[in-house]
């Protein structure tokens, strides 16, 4: 896991989401075949987390790019038949459905989710291209899909400083910046 991905895992953690990272999906040869990829390596989602509570998993594309352009809505918004890409998950219904699907099963075989249990595709962005967060916003609101901008994540940073101390770097440094 790199550090963004850390800093986005303690924050869902605040939030009551137990997580995991770098979920892979076992896909069979059959399901490969299917999305179009048969020798494609096993999918992995970023972070997974789950809420008990709500019955929910978050499926989460964590994008840093701080040093770089930025997400592209352009990029989120293409649509392929076969995935690929870095936003396979968002551009591809099929590959998403697929993923989804096994995803679940895997889940419920460890008993961590059940036939019920939400699954809702996200992206935790630490920076996106131009003025484009009202854009990916909408975007991402208009597909049900849940959404972190830079600015959320650094009000969500900033909130940790008032959580009591844990060993945690994300925690330490909003502490450390609060003073």
């Amino acid at each position: 896991m790199d550090h963004f991905e850390g800093i986005v895992a303690t924050l869902l953690k605040a939030e009551g989401y137990w997580v995991s990272s770098s979920y892979k999906v076992h896909l069979s040869k059959e399901e490969k075949r299917e999305i179009g990829k048969p020798s494609m390596p096993r999918p992995e989602i970023d972070l997974l987390a789950l809420s008990f509570s709500k019955n929910k998993i978050l499926a989460i594309e964590a994008k840093s790019y701080l040093d770089s352009g930025g997400v592209p809505l352009a990029a989120l918004q293409e649509v392929h038949e076969v995935p690929e890409g870095r936003y396979k998950l968002f551009t591809s219904k099929r590959y998403r459905e697929i993923v989804f699907k096994r995803m679940r099963e895997q889940l419920i075989e460890n008993g961590m989710a059940n036939v019920d249990t939400v699954i809702e595709l996200g992206l935790a962005a630490g920076n996106v291209c131009g003025n484009d967060h009202e854009k990916i916003k909408l975007f991402m609101l208009q597909k049900n899909w849940h959404y972190w901008s830079p600015f959320d994540i650094k009000n969500k940073v900033r909130e940790l400083a008032s959580l009591g101390y844990e060993n945690d770097a994300a925690i330490i440094t909003a502490k450390i910046l609060s003073y």
